[in-house]
């Protein structure tokens, strides 16, 4: 591990170490007064008035918003192509169907036009994806999805912090939107993730669906010093809760969010300018205020380039640089395909991308030789 670069790394302080260990010490440690104070932190650093309710996975909270929002059997629910499989596999626990669109070339984000094309008389969602930690043109995907009578879940997996204009991603006017802290993302827990909502109601049925489906706090119950054993069942729940071992981690990844932010983004702009003149497609920046969270660096070799995506890959292992490709279009994976009876040649964007697409390291534990490494590496193979 000394001479290879993984592709992507936490960044751990003696801070969460140290609130680890006290957690462990104070003989709470699964759902209780850091998740509390997590959540509570998380929403003052959103601002906007959002709700927000801690799960142990982004995947977790997707189910739990779209649940609450009423998803249910014989709906249709419209998702990008070019995302992870939760993202898709979230319908299906609800005994939905996702609809898969292709995405804009530019930005491999949602585009609106998609999902009026895909409309139809059991559409009754859309999950846009802020692909790379760049906002998608939400407003515009907001306003179709009203017109229409849409639920809109966002996908934040990767946009964190990611602003629209002076606006955060999680306080804009969709149903809720899901963040997560799983190992390789912007800031960590682990595992983990959060429900951002402006409905006192999802977030509400998101708390009673993540621990089982009981109408009261469980921690409330095992802490109170008066007899509080009573509960009831109300919905056949899950159990999706977050532990207090995660959120010891999360209140000090969170303060340092920006300032990982701000490295990520220093890497991307001193990669920018090392590979302008390669055979390549630089990834897009976002346009007006708007700001990246830069989760990703995904570059696109061209098409005269000396090398194909696999051999460049191999190549910067040899090299000692991890890459990665994000992602496999769902329609190419055997069960998405062989369900919806989905073709290459329906997508062909996601294919073009998906082709020619590398993620190179991009995150804030890396040191300025590190990124040299990256640089040298490309250089080496491209040049």
């Amino acid at each position: 591990m000394t001479s290879f670069l993984p592709f992507a790394l936490p960044d751990i302080g003696q801070e969460e170490i140290q609130e680890v260990v006290e957690t462990l010490e104070s003989g709470w440690i699964t759902t209780g007064p850091r998740v509390r104070r997590f959540e509570k932190e998380f929403a003052g650093v959103l601002g906007g008035g959002v709700e927000m309710v801690a799960v142990n996975s982004a995947t977790a909270g997707l189910h739990l918003a779209l649940e609450a929002l009423g998803i249910g059997p014989g709906d249709e629910v419209i998702v990008p192509t070019l995302t992870f499989t939760a993202t898709a596999e979230v319908v299906r626990y609800l005994g939905a169907d996702p609809v898969f669109v292709d995405v804009d070339p530019a930005t491999f984000n949602l585009p609106q036009e998609s999902i009026e094309r895909n409309l139809s008389e059991r559409t009754k969602a859309v999950i846009p994806v802020h692909f790379a930690g760049m906002a998608c043109d939400i407003h515009a995907i907001i306003d179709i999805a009203r017109k229409h009578g849409l639920k809109v879940v966002e996908d934040a997996a990767h946009a964190l912090p990611t602003r629209v204009g002076e606006s955060l991603v999680g306080t804009l006017e969709s149903d809720a939107t899901v963040f997560s802290f799983y190992a390789t993302k912007t800031m960590t827990t682990g595992e983990g993730g959060m429900i951002a909502t402006r409905h006192k109601w999802v977030a509400d049925r998101c708390r009673i669906m993540r621990l089982h489906g009981i109408n009261r706090d469980v921690f409330d119950r095992y802490v109170s010093r008066r007899p509080s054993w009573f509960y009831e069942v109300v919905a056949p729940g899950f159990k999706y809760n977050m532990t207090d071992l995660a959120a010891a981690i999360g209140i000090h990844q969170l303060s340092k969010m920006e300032r990982f932010r701000q490295r990520r983004m220093e890497i991307a702009m001193r990669y920018d300018e090392a590979f302008e003149a390669l055979p390549l497609r630089l990834p897009p920046h976002p346009a007006n205020k708007d700001e990246h969270a830069w989760h990703l660096y995904v570059i696109r070799l061209a098409e005269d380039a000396s090398v194909t995506r696999e051999d460049f890959i191999d190549a910067m292992a040899r090299l000692g640089v991890g890459c990665s490709v994000h992602f496999i279009p769902l329609h190419r994976h055997p069960y998405w395909r062989e369900k919806y009876q989905l073709s290459k040649e329906d997508f062909p964007v996601a294919e073009a991308i998906y082709s020619r697409c590398v993620s190179l390291p991009i995150y804030s534990r890396m040191s300025d030789s590190d990124i040299e490494k990256v640089i040298e590496a490309v250089r080496g193979i491209l040049a």
